[in-house]
């Protein structure tokens, strides 16, 4: 028998990574055992993408070395991670919509797939196995969020998976869809697999994992066992002491309707959208209404409506006692209307524009434009003003949208939009992607908007966020809204019901609360 200790399943010794005008990564070591479940923290920024681009073989590092059971590794290219038996499921899906289950398994894995008959057969047995049952037959615009998700994680334990990455794998679903997650991954550890989990949301690592190693500003600034920390003290660690992070904030309910959805219909012309279905909604001023749902429900139909991208659906949307379904998205703005949609990059901002530039597409109204005329001395004083105040990350006003890390690009458009002192407010997913510090940032903001009078409407999945922010709260699902109730009257389970259809479970007083507020 050996004396020797076992090494650890993977193993980072020194890793450091150069970008021009960046450290992403500095001297970082870390360890990851055999069936271990090994939680990885930190800020936008703080180098976690391109550590796992480095495990996964997407980055070469400049220095430093990568053990694999003890043994130096170098990780060619995922293909070459992949046959060592690292599997990595990204946040945002790689998958072809027309293709089946099977075809997009047999794609990612190449040579490896063998015939699609037998692929399909082992799909089937796998998934089955792990409680994450699915039909190889399926094409993928036919499945839901949660399960294109296990496509993508079926697509790693149809292979001899020994290191399992996930980037915020809880993002897109629902709370009963991240049990069966969590009961999927402590049965993967029991057999010897690790797994990395990269995740924002704290109360899930410590209820999942078994180490937790914290990174910030491309170094390790600390670990811990999280079953032994609060979620305060992990953000702590993340964050640091300065910052402040907050967990609760007082429920309001306003009593003055300022946005009115009434019998609100449209077809969708996307083959793979969603047709609205008779919503009612109304948001008040002074109050934050929060709308939960899995992606792809009509949240994209919904938020259109509302901004004028898409006009004239049927049903009444009103503006205080102003219909404005047919106006313009330029008119909607000029009633007092601020939007934040849920793409950053592209729709949230021009990527290859200034920040400047970006400040001056929805900033216009704010007097920086004067009879066709740009005033840009202006224009830069409201960027600026939009970096100091909430404290974005950049080399400057000059620098472009893209040069930002996630966060900092999301407080800047945040930012541009509260600045205009919006009447109403609609938000789509405002923390997507965001460190725990841009999050209590731009929630304290939120706040601060409510309380001055905004009627804010929040479309989220992160249902902890909605939870925390909202005053009332409700979901959307295939296209229809559930009631919406007092949030502290409501609870993770049931809004996790009705954002999978089940609307029956609002009792009967949410329902009349629900109607005199609207």
């Amino acid at each position: 028998m050996s004396n020797h200790p076992t090494p650890p399943r993977l193993s980072l010794r020194g890793i450091t990574k150069q970008y021009p005008g960046c450290l992403a990564n500095d001297d970082i070591h870390l360890d990851i055992a055999a069936a271990e479940i090994h939680a990885l923290l930190g800020e936008n920024g703080a180098g976690k993408s391109t550590l796992m681009k480095v495990i996964y073989g997407l980055v070469k590092p400049d220095h430093g070395e990568v053990l694999w059971d003890g043994l130096p590794l170098d990780v060619k290219d995922p293909a070459h991670a992949r046959k060592m038996g690292i599997g990595m499921v990204f946040q945002h899906f790689s998958l072809f919509d027309t293709l089946t289950v099977t075809e997009n398994i047999a794609l990612a894995l190449g040579d490896d797939a063998g015939d699609l008959t037998s692929l399909a057969n082992k799909i089937r047995s796998v998934s089955e196995k792990y409680g994450m049952a699915i039909n190889p037959e399926r094409e993928i615009h036919t499945l839901s969020v949660g399960e294109r998700q296990r496509v993508e994680i079926v697509r790693c334990l149809v292979q001899d998976i020994r290191l399992l990455i996930l980037d915020e794998p809880t993002s897109v679903l629902t709370p009963q869809e991240v049990e069966t997650l969590f009961v999927t991954l402590r049965q993967l550890a029991s057999e010897g697999c690790s797994i990395l989990f990269i995740s924002h949301k704290l109360n899930e690592v410590k209820a999942l994992c078994h180490r937790a190693t914290v990174l910030r500003g491309g170094r390790v600034s600390g670990a811990c066992i999280p079953a032994q920390e609060d979620t305060i003290s992990m953000a702590k660690m993340m964050v640091g002491d300065d910052t402040p992070v907050s967990t609760t904030y007082p429920k309001v309910l306003g009593s003055e309707p300022v946005l009115t959805i009434k019998d609100l219909s449209l077809h969708s012309d996307d083959p793979f959208g969603v047709h609205l279905k008779n919503l009612n909604l109304t948001v008040n001023a002074g109050e934050i209404v929060g709308i939960a749902g899995v992606a792809g429900n009509g949240q994209e139909e919904l938020l259109a409506s509302l901004s004028g991208e898409t006009l004239s659906p049927a049903g009444t949307i009103s503006f205080r006692d102003t219909q404005v379904a047919t106006l313009t998205p330029e008119k909607r703005r000029a009633m007092g209307l601020g939007f934040v949609p849920e793409e950053r990059l592209g729709r949230g901002a021009v990527p290859e524009m200034s920040l400047t530039e970006n400040a001056l597409l929805t900033g216009f109204l704010t007097g920086i434009v004067n009879k066709g005329m740009v005033a840009w001395k202006k224009t830069e004083a409201f960027a600026d003003q939009i970096i100091s105040d909430y404290k974005v990350k950049t080399a400057g006003r000059h620098a472009q949208a893209d040069s930002l890390s996630g966060g900092n690009l999301q407080k800047f458009i945040i930012g541009r939009e509260i600045l205009q002192n919006p009447k109403i407010l609609i938000a789509a997913h405002p923390t997507w992607g965001v460190d725990i510090g841009a999050a209590t940032a731009i929630h304290k903001a939120l706040i601060k908007l409510r309380d001055q009078g905004a009627a804010i409407l929040v479309v989220s999945e992160d249902i902890d966020e909605l939870f925390l922010i909202s005053d009332r709260i409700g979901a959307i699902c295939d296209g229809q809204l559930s009631p919406l109730k007092p949030t502290p009257e409501s609870s993770i389970e049931e809004l996790g019901r009705m954002m999978a259809g089940d609307f029956s479970t609002t009792p009967a007083h949410a329902q009349s609360s629900q109607a005199e507020h609207s």
